[in-house]
């Protein structure tokens, strides 16, 4: 039986991995817990799968959740708290699917303890890809990537000489704004970019989805994950969802890997690799995928894209920065602080300020993530309202 810890248990990643492991329940025990706020959520999971140990944000939620559950679970609370639950010595392998930075630490620390991770948390890579790899070299820890784009990879490089990769093809849905005017995207609003036309993720992930800056985060995640620089790693937008992603080869031939567009496909394979299960999930229909389309992604239309290949070409601490500013953009996006356009426009200016930032070691990195959210708050204050 694997022993899990989920991260974000709440999220959309936690609950699907959790609805996963209710159908198997002779294989998998979730033996601990991590969340935010949803204290009902939380509660009714722990209740179900017997967790003895959970994490919330705050201290005050940690003793209200204390005090339904009993002395038979720990509560613990924080950065720390995070960190306790991903180590807990009955944990064989952590999934990490907290949205943002915050997941970093407690990752970071499963891999240096040898743990596996299941990696649905794309800024773990985009901050620190460098110090997550080599821990995990020095570890034995192994990195299954669940977003679908990295575990499409995956797949496709199952048994394949990387030496004979000529580039990684990303796949990007082009999302809700494909076909509107620039003048169109300046008035687009939180409800608009919140509409998907795939996949049904939550807010953050489905707006930067809306600017493709979720495309350039995997492009940096895919750097670290399968070690190509980024003149090997392409973007293609192809509005149907149905080809997850791509490994172009030396002899010009691919290999894709298609399937429906549903989440609980590639934590499946995450959490039962190196075999192959059995789904109980709704088969693809090849018959019915219909016309499959690729086209080039517009930079103008979407800079984040751009931003992003910027960053990682910059090195150091630029991928941090880029993520940092983004997640403060996007939160005063969804909160009516900032339009949707001024999301590159504070990306871009935050990069340029931290130019050169240090970045020898996760701590010089944490520092650049909390300067860089100072920045961009500061440059979000001038600039509201001019877009």
């Amino acid at each position: 039986m694997k022993r899990l810890c989920i991260l974000g248990s709440t999220g959309s990643i936690g609950t699907s991995t959790l609805d996963l492991v209710s159908s198997f329940p002779q294989d998998f025990a979730v033996t601990t817990l991590a969340a935010g706020r949803k204290l009902d959520v939380l509660e009714r999971q722990v209740r179900q799968f017997g967790a003895k140990c959970v994490a919330v944000a705050d201290e005050p939620d940690a003793l209200e959740l204390q005090r339904r559950l009993g002395r038979a679970t720990r509560v613990v609370h924080g950065r720390d708290g995070l960190i306790e639950a991903a180590m807990h010595s009955d944990v064989d392998l952590v999934v990490s699917a907290l949205v943002g930075a915050v997941g970093l630490p407690a990752t970071y620390a499963a891999v240096q303890s040898g743990r596996d991770v299941a990696l649905a948390n794309k800024e773990t890579l985009v901050v620190a890809g460098e110090q997550i790899m080599s821990g995990a070299a020095a570890s034995g820890s192994r990195i299954l990537p669940v977003d679908s784009e990295h575990n499409a990879l995956h797949q496709c490089l199952r048994g394949e000489d990387v030496e004979e990769v000529r580039r990684l093809w990303l796949t990007a849905s082009g999302g809700p704004f494909r076909r509107h005017s620039l003048q169109e995207m300046r008035h687009v609003t939180v409800e608009e970019a919140l509409r998907h036309p795939t996949w049904k993720m939550g807010p953050k992930i489905t707006i930067d989805s809306a600017t493709m800056m979720n495309k350039g985060l995997e492009v940096i995640e895919a750097r670290w994950l399968f070690g190509m620089g980024p003149e090997r790693i392409r973007v293609v937008v192809h509005p149907q969802s149905v080809v997850h992603s791509l490994v172009e080869f030396i002899d010009g031939s691919f290999k894709a890997q298609l399937g429906i567009a549903d989440m609980r496909h590639p934590i499946q394979y995450a959490l039962t690799w190196p075999e192959r299960w059995e789904t109980k999930l709704e088969p693809f229909d090849l018959l019915q995928a219909g016309p499959l389309e690729f086209e080039e992604p517009d930079l103008e239309r979407f800079p984040c894209l751009g931003l992003a290949y910027r960053a990682l070409e910059a090195g150091g601490a630029a991928p941090a920065v880029l993520n940092a500013a983004n997640e403060v953009a996007c939160q005063a996006f969804l909160e009516g602080r900032a339009g949707y356009r001024e999301i590159p426009a504070v990306i871009a200016s935050t990069l340029e300020r931290h130019a050169g930032a240090p970045a020898s070691d996760l701590q010089d990195l944490v520092a650049a993530d909390a300067s860089a959210r100072r920045t961009a708050e500061q440059i979000l204050s001038q600039r509201v309202g001019k877009e």
